[in-house]
């Protein structure tokens, strides 16, 4: 598969048969440089791990550009039909959705998910998930969206082995560099690790040093990709 991050949680992710965008918050993430346009190339797939604005980002105007289909949870689904979207495929935490060339199945994360619409209009939308994303003859992905470190990571790691983990490692509104660190170390094995959901804003770590170092004897797994950087795993 081809991985590229656009900064914050934002991923594409390209399997045989699908183009998968993560959390494609782009236009108004100040860590995108790049072009809407060439993001949105050939996307079949729009996954969200929760509603909040710097993750749901630009999901209606490329899902409506490009026709993908967005999966999230029921309530965030409901949320977007009811602005215009009609392609949705909505799940909840533990369920597995088969979309042909690969599968969804959203676990858990300690966050929280909703967001204020423009009129001033308070939407809660629903539970905040981590992602597993398997593919036939691909290694097993798992973004973990916006969470903390939990000891059910340690059944999410046995009943899926994910090879590959988008981790969120900027603190404050995460888990820091040392407790994701902690996370990778304690309940999986990963062979490719990407940080994610930092250097985005004044409010959150600007690097990933602080992840690196603590990984320790197994900072070689890590992959510190620059945004518009793509990597194959």
């Amino acid at each position: 598969m081809k991985i590229t991050w656009y900064g914050h949680s934002a991923f594409r992710v390209e399997y045989a048969g699908a183009v998968v965008l993560f959390d494609p918050f782009l236009s108004q993430n100040p860590s995108f440089k790049g072009a809407l346009e060439e993001v949105q190339a050939g996307v079949t797939h729009i996954l969200l791990t929760h509603g909040h604005g710097d993750h749901l980002g630009d999901t209606i105007p490329i899902a409506k550009a490009t026709g993908a289909k967005v999966v999230a949870n029921a309530d965030l689904c409901a949320f977007l039909g009811a602005r215009g979207l009609t392609n949705l495929d909505p799940g909840n935490t533990g369920g597995t959705i088969d979309q042909g060339s690969f599968s969804v199945t959203f676990v858990n994360a300690l966050h929280s998910s909703a967001t204020q619409t423009d009129d001033g209009v308070s939407h809660a939308l629903g539970n905040p998930n981590g992602i597993i994303l398997k593919a036939a003859n691909e290694k097993t992905l798992y973004h973990m969206g916006d969470t903390d470190i939990f000891g059910d990571m340690a059944l999410i790691a046995e009943l899926h082995a994910p090879a590959v983990g988008l981790v969120p490692i900027g603190d404050r509104f995460t888990m820091g560099g040392k407790v994701a660190a902690l996370a990778c170390r304690r309940y999986f094995a990963f062979d490719t690790v990407i940080p994610c959901h930092y250097g985005t804003f004044p409010l959150i770590d600007a690097t990933a040093d602080t992840f690196v170092a603590a990984m320790g004897d197994q900072a070689g797994i890590v992959n510190v990709i620059a945004t518009g950087e793509s990597l194959t795993a």
